[in-house]
């Protein structure tokens, strides 16, 4: 019978050796010797200080920050432990009296738009987290945001270009602009009117 177990036994101990831990390792070193920021989360600094991931949404709320797509990622959004979409289809009416409600939210708060509201301002993401938005979405709310930063929407509708990134490899997406960084920019260099 050990004839037989002690084949499996060291089989079993020579792949846990390899795949649970010098594979792992390996791959860690790999990843923090080529993209140390990316392999350590896209962290953004402010100040001295970590305030974010690029890779993950934050829920701005206040009328002089650009708004991130809603968020289905846990019982309140944006928590980045419970990422993950609703699962609503669309003929479910749970799915259209939220995007009723959220709709007329969106033109509470941003009463000075009057075209068709962007997709992506009332849907949330599969993950729930994504912290971009379509230029789109991003014009649209910058009649809010302009009237609550220096220079007006010229001026944010400015940094707006500047911030936004194109498909990638000129194929793939669309234009699109990072919440988190174009906020930071704002602050940067269009203060909020206090």
């Amino acid at each position: 019978m050990w004839k037989e177990l002690k084949p499996a036994l060291l089989i079993t101990l020579v792949f846990t050796v390899l795949t649970g831990l010098i594979y792992p390792l390996a791959v860690t070193g790999f990843a923090q010797a080529l993209f140390p920021r990316q392999a350590n989360g896209s962290l953004v600094q402010s100040a001295g200080r970590t305030i974010g991931s690029e890779l993950i949404a934050q829920n701005f709320t206040r009328p002089e920050y650009f708004h991130p797509r809603p968020s289905a990622a846990g019982s309140n959004g944006f928590d980045a432990t419970s990422s993950g979409a609703s699962n609503l289809g669309p003929l479910n009416p749970a799915l259209a009296s939220r995007l009723k409600k959220d709709a007329a939210a969106w033109r509470a708060e941003n009463p000075n738009y009057k075209g068709d509201i962007p997709a992506d301002a009332i849907t949330t993401s599969g993950s729930g987290l994504d912290p971009e938005i379509s230029l789109a979405n991003a014009q649209a709310q910058s009649y809010r945001v302009g009237t609550h930063r220096t220079g007006g929407r010229d001026k944010v509708l400015a940094l707006l270009q500047r911030a936004a990134k194109d498909r990638t490899f000129g194929v793939l997406g669309e234009p699109r602009v990072n919440v988190l960084e174009l906020n930071l920019l704002l602050d940067k260099e269009a203060p909020a009117v206090r």
